[in-house]
């Protein structure tokens, strides 16, 4: 079926007497009508069936009329529906409204009562932000899987890490990956409350103040999968806090992701070679051969600023406006959520894969490690514990250890013993062994297996926060799956009230898969 036959917009309302003009049409109306015919249009059919199982529960359509206006959504697909200036103001509500009063045998006067396009554009988009949330977590639970599954291959290959970027301490790939893996699990936490809180149905609001019918608002929510309805009527309408909360959770998650894009690209340097990324995700240089390039992180490390710019433009979008139903804050707010998603998405979708596939040069870490004095900090302990040197002296002394010890080309194990005796001895300290501090305090392997405190780079400590993040990200898998099982639920509970399923159902449930 095609969309309605040409009829003057003046049909559509008494209070002005033609539809928009073609700049308005071209310039806002038609682009916003594709949109939402292409994003939208499942949540928009979903929400009418849900309104005609209402109608038909008080009585004012019979089971018949609402299963034949069902039917009749069930017909729309993308293709259906056009932006018509003449007949349906380029408006998607108008147009189903059109459509489906075109289609029936016989007029249904009570259709459409007691209704506003306030609310039903104000769900169809939290549904429609819902979905893109729910999306987005379903990605970000591959990549933490991807990290989880990294870690605990590369937990006991030292490698160094930096502070203030400078080699400071021993540590492992699998350690910094399991810090990545927190951060995944904690937007992952975020975004779940994010859903939750924009888990609560419009529908129902009318304008602003509510409608005058007893619509059952709370089965409606159910129905389309939320779990309560929104129950403020102006909150309902006015609000879009959800889509300046999910960007902000966007934008926090690719500042986090930038820092460790920024570390990848650091290792892949020639100066450091600790990481190697497979040639399919590798480019070239055109004019010097000896060139393997990884621009990759660089796509992923770019990305991630458009992320917290999209933020600002909603935020920006919606400041200073009145609290109420505004197209200024409902739809060119939002115009670019989509693309943050999208963004967010790809970026996602590229460090899984280069996760998944780089190569960690077991080597040139451990090279750096034994170059490097990463054992500074246990030889000031040893001096303290074992020698009983107050703790400043010991580090001093040190300290005045590796400068000596540097200026004569001393490698950091076994050491130079004799460098050791004198910078202690300038602080009249007598040591018993310092072979054995030295041999100890920069010996590779033993910088790693010193470690004892509980979230530590010791392999073992990094096994255990592996374990309880694997179990944290199974209990968040399954919270989504909860949520994507209420969508569905609803779904089929607004498919029983309406009886048996049109020619084609075109409603499809969100379930976080893209």
């Amino acid at each position: 079926m095609t969309s309605q036959p040409p009829a003057p917009a003046a049909e559509l309302s008494g209070r002005i007497r033609g539809g928009p003009s073609d700049l308005l049409h071209d310039e806002v109306l038609a682009p916003q009508f594709r949109f939402e015919v292409r994003h939208l249009l499942g949540h928009y059919i979903a929400i009418e069936k849900t309104l005609a199982a209402e109608y038909a529960r008080m009585t004012l359509l019979t089971e018949a009329e609402a299963r034949t206006v069902a039917a009749l959504l069930d017909e729309v697909e993308p293709g259906t529906l056009t932006a018509r200036p003449d007949a349906n103001m380029s408006d998607i509500a108008f147009a189903l409204e059109r459509h489906v009063t075109a289609g029936l045998p016989a007029p249904v006067p009570h259709w459409h009562v007691d209704r506003s396009r306030n609310d039903l554009q104000a769900c169809a988009q939290t549904m429609f932000g819902r979905e893109q949330v729910a999306s987005l977590a379903t990605a970000l639970l591959d990549l933490c899987s991807v990290v989880l599954a990294r870690a605990e291959e590369t937990r006991g290959l030292p490698m160094p890490g930096y502070t203030h970027f400078q080699a400071a301490q021993i540590i492992t790939p699998g350690f910094h990956l399991s810090a990545l893996a927190e951060q995944l699990l904690h937007t992952q936490r975020r975004l779940l409350h994010t859903y939750d809180g924009m888990n609560a149905c419009p529908l129902g609001a009318g304008a602003m103040a509510g409608q005058e019918l007893p619509w059952d608002r709370t089965r409606m929510a159910r129905m389309l999968g939320f779990d309560r309805p929104q129950p403020n009527a102006l909150t309902a309408v006015a609000s879009r806090r959800w889509s300046a909360e999910a960007t902000a959770e966007l934008g926090l998650l690719g500042a986090a992701l930038s820092r460790f894009a920024t570390d990848l690209l650091t290792w892949g340097g020639s100066e450091y070679g600790f990481i190697e990324l497979p040639d399919d995700l590798s480019g070239i240089s055109s004019a010097m051969p000896q060139k393997k390039n990884y621009p990759v992180l660089e796509r992923i490390r770019g990305r991630t600023a458009h992320l917290g710019a999209f933020h600002t433009d909603v935020l920006l979008g919606q400041r200073n406006t009145p609290f109420c139903n505004l197209v200024e804050v409902s739809k060119e707010a939002g115009t670019h959520v989509l693309t943050a998603f999208d963004s967010a998405h790809g970026t996602v979708r590229l460090l899984t894969e280069v996760v998944r596939r780089v190569a960690f040069r077991a080597d040139r870490m451990r090279a750096v490690c034994a170059r490097e004095y990463l054992g500074g900090f246990s030889l000031a302990n040893a001096l303290t514990l074992t020698e009983g040197v107050p703790w400043r002296t010991a580090q001093i002394v040190a300290g005045k250890y590796i400068v000596s010890a540097a200026e004569a080309g001393v490698p950091p194990h076994p050491g130079a013993p004799a460098l050791l005796t004198r910078a202690a001895a300038e602080h009249a300290l007598t040591l018993a062994d310092p072979a054995r501090l030295l041999a100890d305090a920069f010996d590779v392997d033993r910088g790693l297996a010193r470690l004892t405190c509980e979230g530590s780079a010791h392999p073992d400590a990094v096994a255990q926060a592996l374990r309880a993040q694997q179990d944290t990200l199974d209990g968040l898998r399954a919270a989504w799956q909860e949520r994507s099982g209420a969508v569905r639920a609803g779904a089929a509970e607004t498919a029983r009230a309406l009886g048996p399923a049109g020619p084609r159902d075109a409603h499809r449930p969100e379930t976080g898969e893209r």
